[in-house]
């Protein structure tokens, strides 16, 4: 598989929680629970369609799921979107997945009339690769939010405007 070979989807299908559950494990960095609610996100937007909030973007081959973004409009904002989750199978990486899911949702975003994406990540020093995935396209540290996840553990706020 290569970069090239993938196709890219925005509908969400029946199998896609259970991918979304593999690709989120895989990286070893999220707990059970996180790892949960990634699916549950997606089970809604099985269940509930257009109503629901949280739209995707699925990279694929041959019918298995490499990666995928979930996003979606921030309620009561004018133009500002939250990247809830950006995942590539820990066996895709090292091709530029993440940075053209990366671009490709951003290029949604701006087309439903997106002005500024948010991302939200830990200060752990395991996440320091994800920090620098971050800036390299582009986002800038908006906030720190002190031992925000638990004592030692903050949350980061990145922000890039479209």
């Amino acid at each position: 598989m290569t970069a090239n070979t993938l196709i890219y989807r925005q509908q969400i299908m029946a199998a896609d929680p259970h991918a979304i559950s593999r690709i989120v494990r895989s990286s070893g960095f999220f707990s059970t629970e996180e790892i949960a609610l990634a699916r549950e996100l997606a089970e809604e937007k099985l269940d509930q369609g257009n109503a629901s909030s949280y739209q995707f973007l699925f990279a694929e081959d041959k019918q298995v799921v490499h990666g995928y973004t979930c996003f979606g409009l921030i309620p009561a904002t004018s133009g500002s979107y939250d990247l809830y989750w950006i995942a590539v199978d820990e066996q895709s990486r090292g091709i530029g997945l993440g940075k053209d899911l990366m671009k490709r949702t951003e290029k949604i975003i701006y087309d439903l009339g997106g002005k500024r994406i948010y991302v939200e990540t830990s200060s752990r020093d395991q996440y320091q690769p994800t920090h620098g995935f971050y800036e390299s396209c582009g986002y800038q540290k908006e906030a720190v939010l002190k031992d925000y996840y638990m004592e030692g553990d903050s949350k980061i706020i990145y922000v890039k405007t479209l």
